[in-house]
């Protein structure tokens, strides 16, 4: 059955693979905020997937409010919503935290999930069997120094995922996937190939992710209507619980 998906931050990393992976027969609205999205509108087309593309900074209300705006003019429905957008912004210690830094982080990666949810509601709810699915982060389970803001924003949208499954069954399921290290923009950008080095040393599995991983959870979480409040934790044993 075609569905109508709603992808931020598509244009790279986890949110390009979860479009490509979904493209086949679906309505893919991928949101973007600078980064280039149209090689990613072609991969989707030739795969078999219409496509809808809207730029906007979900770091600000005006932003989350101009690409819900967005995705109102392009369908009357939703069926799912698939909350990738977020970023580190800069990395710090606790001891050089700056309040403007603390908004900054939680904006984009917690705020905007919030908004967003909150705001397209009314269209998931005309959709079939309806999901949301919110990225957060292995940051979130196990400390993450020099990111401790971030992990403590995608800790707060693992609680929000939860409070959103039971407030908003049985017609809205709600889950999240929290990626361990996988090999995206993110990593060239935040970290170092010597940090990268330690944290595969001490990966189970001996490897890290790639993008498909987690875009193949993302697909469980929309398959399978018996599923709602729960976050896949898919990072190669790096956390075990």
């Amino acid at each position: 059955m075609a569905r109508t998906i709603l992808i931020t931050g598509a244009s790279t990393g986890i949110g390009a693979a979860t479009a490509r992976r979904l493209a086949p027969c679906n309505t893919l609205i991928l949101h973007h905020n600078r980064s280039p999205i149209a090689h990613v509108a072609d991969q989707v087309r030739a795969l078999g997937g219409a496509i809808v593309t809207a730029q906007a900074d979900l770091s600000t209300e005006a932003g989350c409010q101009a690409l819900v705006e967005r995705v109102t003019g392009a369908t009357g429905h939703l069926d799912d919503l698939i909350n990738n957008a977020g970023g580190l912004i800069e990395r710090h210690t606790v001891e050089t935290l700056r309040w403007d830094l603390m908004e900054r982080i939680f904006a984009l990666n917690t705020f905007s999930v919030m908004l967003l949810t909150r705001l397209l509601v009314p269209l998931l709810r005309k959709g079939t069997s309806p999901s949301i699915v919110n990225i957060t982060s292995i940051a979130m389970r196990h400390g993450a120094p020099t990111a401790t803001i971030y992990g403590a924003s995608k800790g707060a949208l693992d609680s929000f995922t939860r409070g959103c499954a039971r407030e908003l069954a049985p017609d809205i399921r709600v889950n999240a996937v929290a990626p361990g290290v996988i090999l995206t923009p993110f990593h060239d950008r935040y970290t170092s190939p010597e940090s990268l080095k330690a944290m595969e040393k001490n990966t189970p599995l001996g490897f890290h992710g790639e993008s498909d991983h987690i875009a193949r959870a993302i697909e469980l979480l929309i398959d399978n209507t018996f599923v709602t409040g729960e976050t896949i934790d898919v990072n190669g044993g790096l956390f075990m619980r």
